[in-house]
């Protein structure tokens, strides 16, 4: 009982009201529009906490990311979205691993639960563009050699998605508008494959939960960032 109390104190009521409001939208379009596939259910509920915590900058949020890449990568298989699958199981993964070592490693004045927030200089920013143009040509050629479903918004997820994941792993602010720009695509994605199975609706109101989310994770973080760069100068 206590445990529960403490981490119901440690999120502010609107952050409690913004999980509340997505969990109830996914389990009621899931239950209207699918009411079968539960893994699906399951990725979406660890993927609006995730980024609650993500919000917080506590490293529990990249720990629950590396379990939803895992059943998001096998979702986007079933509607032969090789993209999403490779990029979240080759690059997601992995990635999401390094950033729950780097956030662990750079904790806020030894406060584990909030991670020191970082800022990328120019030539790193510039490097960051280059590798992803690469990986997004690269991506190109080998989801088309899959005949990947809707191979451009594919394509354009897998350059958000690095981007997204990049700025995590270097523990800058701007990861939250790399997911929101990557929610988008997938929204796209998923409203497309939802006129094949209307079942995929609850996916796209997945998404749209997780946008609302990241812009709210980036409002949290420049407030973080305010916060410690005062306390740092003084």
């Amino acid at each position: 009982m206590k445990s529960l109390k403490s981490i119901v104190n440690y999120f502010s009521k609107g952050e409690i009201l913004l999980w509340v409001c997505s969990v109830s939208l996914i389990i009621i379009f899931f239950w209207v529009f699918d009411n079968e596939n539960f893994l699906t259910l399951t990725a979406s509920l660890i993927g609006v906490t995730l980024l609650i915590f993500n919000a917080k900058g506590n490293p529990i949020g990249q720990f629950l990311m590396i379990i939803f890449s895992m059943l998001y990568g096998y979702i986007s298989l079933t509607f032969a979205y090789y993209g999403e699958m490779l990029t979240y199981l080759c690059m997601t993964m992995p990635m999401a691993v390094f950033a729950l070592v780097s956030w662990l490693k750079n904790p806020y004045n030894g406060n584990k639960a909030e991670v020191r927030i970082n800022h990328i200089k120019k030539a790193e920013t510039i490097f960051m563009w280059i590798v992803s143009a690469v990986i997004t040509i690269i991506f190109y050629f080998i989801l088309r050699a899959f005949n990947t479903v809707n191979i451009i918004p594919s394509t354009i997820s897998v350059t958000t998605s690095f981007l997204a994941v990049y700025l995590t792993f270097r523990r800058s602010p701007y990861y939250a508008i790399g997911y929101a720009a990557n929610d988008i695509v997938l929204i796209v994605l998923w409203v497309l494959a939802a006129r094949e199975s209307i079942s995929y609706i609850s996916v796209v109101v997945c998404f749209i939960t997780f946008l609302a989310n990241d812009i709210y994770g980036f409002i949290s973080w420049r407030k973080m960032e305010r916060r410690q760069f005062n306390k740092f100068t003084k």
